[in-house]
């Protein structure tokens, strides 16, 4: 899971995103494209990132993020306009079949797979891919495995001759998974880039690995120059039939690289020249330049708007004694003013629906419903009757806000005046980004309230409750940032964790966003929408309500 920001809309944005989220009723028919997408042509990514790395080991990618055009894994996702994203076979035959309660999960690769330079891709490739993401040296990467393979918690990588027991081939084709406790998730976490086949005799130099890995998707590193440019050239050897995910239909790639915000928006809206075959997958469309884009139909009928996307919340830390009774947390539900928030955000059309869950829309478990109803702009009377009822009128709190991010001090103004209007003095605490996330992390917890936005790294439930709300993400580096703690909640977060059946577990997810926000440990803001770029000649470009990015492995060029 990931903290986001409206700047680089997620964590995964700055690391190269180019993930896939689709469009909504307004825009979708000109963000996926008019025109057909067919092969060939070079598909151009104006990036922020000064670097791009494409070690698997090391990647925080999403699962429709470009490293995966490089990269197979065991699943991948597909995507579509009108739902989450979906699990299928990538280089195994099916998601995975669970066994011992969903404690071992076995895989068969499909026949004739090969890598770029025609050697075939066998399970020990995989197996040692997820090895050497355990290294020290090779650190960042998703670890949702290491905390589950059996044995991770001491297995230090491959590179003093250790294996991990925990991960069996017992033949080429055939890789078997063991846990230390059921996951009925594990197939969304074999997608993700530590599972895609490394060979062991090409991992010579580990540090520099990612400049030009082994090419198992369509495509594989033609130039690299950090800062600058990563040129990506056709793979021969991929097969398309053995690919759900991938369309491969560019001839290249290429990622202009260092550009700022500012620079990517206004070139993709001049649409000119070779930008014209380009799209932005990180910069997403800034508030300033919303007028301009809504004002031309033609740059309007180019933006990808996603239907959802991060959670956007007001954390109210539970263990400060002014926020410790939860009647007064509940009244701060009718005090914020959401509506001045989203128009901070750019809008209802480009900030973000107003949210009143725990889960976003387009994630399992989701379902609509509102504990603390309220106009959009608050209801400030009834939060006054509210907090002098339970002793607490005169309140005064102090907010810890990233000023860092481009509208971290708009939205807290917002929500301060809102506030104020209720007899709740608010006082701002602007702090860099990193001085604010050891402030809302560390151990101390010296902040009454603070706003952050949070997405899952894959589409469960578990990404929307377990980081924000298990008594185990409290302080040391953890995102509990409401420092709520509920035994019941710990349990039931454990039961739904365990559940092998996604029906299921969606149900018991659900269960809990409602038993959590009973207890008012956050205030739900806007589910915040992302706004991307394209150029009038690139097609099958959408966001998708979960991944709110463009998924850069289907996207193709018009003629």
């Amino acid at each position: 899971m990931r903290r986001t920001t409206r700047a680089i809309a997620a964590a995964a944005a700055l690391a190269l995103a180019v993930t896939a989220c689709n469009a909504n009723d307004k825009s979708a028919p000109g963000a996926g494209g008019t025109a057909a997408a067919e092969p060939g042509g070079t598909f151009r990514v104006l990036s922020t990132s000064k670097e791009i790395n494409f070690d698997p080991a090391k990647s925080q990618n999403l699962g429709t993020s470009s490293i995966h055009l490089v990269l197979r894994g065991l699943t991948s996702w597909k995507t579509s306009t009108d739902k989450a994203a979906e699990i299928v076979p990538d280089l195994a035959t099916d998601t995975g079949q669970p066994s011992d309660g969903g404690k071992t999960w076995t895989y068969q690769l499909k026949p004739g797979l090969k890598y770029a330079d025609g050697s075939t891709i066998v399970a020990a490739d995989i197996k040692y891919g997820i090895e050497r993401s355990f290294a020290p040296e090779l650190s960042g990467g998703l670890g949702y495995h290491k905390a589950l393979l059996t044995g991770g918690d001491k297995y230090t990588g491959p590179y003093k001759g250790a294996q991990l027991a925990s991960v069996e081939t017992p033949d080429d084709t055939t890789i078997v998974f063991k846990l230390n406790k059921a996951s009925g998730d594990w197939p969304w976490i074999a997608s993700m880039p530590a599972f895609s086949p490394v060979p062991k005799k090409a991992d010579t130099d580990p540090a520099h690995y990612g400049e030009k890995p082994v090419a198992s998707g369509p495509y594989q590193v033609k130039s690299y120059a950090p800062g600058s440019r990563l040129e990506l050239e056709r793979n021969p050897n991929w097969d398309k039939a053995s690919d759900p995910a991938r369309t491969g239909l560019p001839d290249a790639i290429v990622f202009d690289m260092g550009l700022q915000a500012d620079v990517v928006n206004q070139r993709l809206i001049a649409d000119s020249g070779d930008d014209k075959f380009a799209a932005s997958t990180g910069a997403s469309v800034p508030a300033a330049l919303i007028p301009r884009v809504t004002g031309d139909p033609a740059v309007k009928a180019r933006v990808a708007t996603s239907p959802s996307g991060a959670l956007q919340y007001l954390a109210m830390n539970n263990k400060r004694p002014a926020l410790a009774n939860p009647e007064v947390r509940k009244a701060i539900q009718y005090a914020v003013d959401k509506q001045a928030v989203q128009v901070a955000e750019g809008g209802p059309e480009f900030g973000g629906e107003l949210a009143t869950t725990l889960i976003t829309p387009g994630m399992q478990g989701h379902s609509k419903f509102d504990l603390y109803p309220a106009p959009p702009a608050g209801d400030p009377g009834k939060a006054k009757s509210m907090l002098a009822a339970a002793g607490a009128s005169n309140l005064s709190l102090v907010m810890a806000v990233d000023s860092d991010q481009p509208t971290g001090l708009a939205v807290a103004q917002a929500i301060q005046q809102g506030l104020k209007r209720a007899g709740i003095t608010v006082t701002l605490k602007p702090l860099g980004n990193e001085a604010w996330v050891e402030v809302v992390t560390g151990a101390k917890g010296d902040y009454d309230l603070t706003v952050s936005s949070w997405l899952p790294d894959f589409p469960s439930a578990i990404g929307n409750i377990q980081p924000l709300f298990a008594t185990s993400e409290i302080g040391n580096g953890g995102y509990n940032m409401s420092r709520y703690s509920n035994p019941a909640v710990d349990t039931a977060i454990n039961a739904a964790t365990a559940e092998p059946d996604r029906a299921k577990a969606a149900e018991l997810w659900g269960a809990l966003d409602q038993q959590i926000l009973a207890d008012s440990p956050l205030v739900p803001l806007i589910y915040a929408r992302n706004a991307f770029l394209r150029g009038s000649k690139v097609q099958n470009f959408y966001l998708p309500p979960y991944p709110p990015y463009p998924n850069v492995l289907i996207a193709g060029l018009s003629k």
